[in-house]
């Protein structure tokens, strides 16, 4: 079976053109992903010291950071306890941290606050 072409437009041609129309379609389509700023280590970090916790008794939020984590082990401190990431703790452990932190301020632990 013969093929039939234009004159002056070989298959191989055709070939080429298809696969350069490919190539920048895909190139196109990439161009956003490969131009989007990638996550540095230092937002990754950032984003571990903003966790957020709930305080059922008393109806707010609280939100992990230096100052928190200061006061955090003086509870630890002043109950004789071994060091333990606040998210290990029982839920119990949890709420009376968090009774004990509405009764002691910044400023009663003498927490530099920056």
């Amino acid at each position: 079976m013969e093929t039939i072409t234009a004159p002056g437009n070989p298959i191989g041609m055709r070939t080429l053109t298809r696969l350069y129309r490919a190539g920048i379609l895909s190139l196109t389509l990439l161009a956003p992903f490969a131009m989007a700023p990638s996550a540095q280590p230092a937002d990754d970090e950032h984003r571990q010291e903003t966790r957020r916790y709930h305080d059922a008794r008393h109806n707010d939020d609280h939100e992990w950071n230096n100052r928190e984590d200061q006061a955090y082990r003086m509870w630890v401190q002043e109950r004789h306890r071994k060091y333990e990431d606040f998210d290990r703790l029982r839920d119990r452990d949890r709420e009376n941290y968090w009774n004990w932190r509405h009764d002691h301020s910044d400023a009663q632990l003498k927490i530099q606050i920056r």
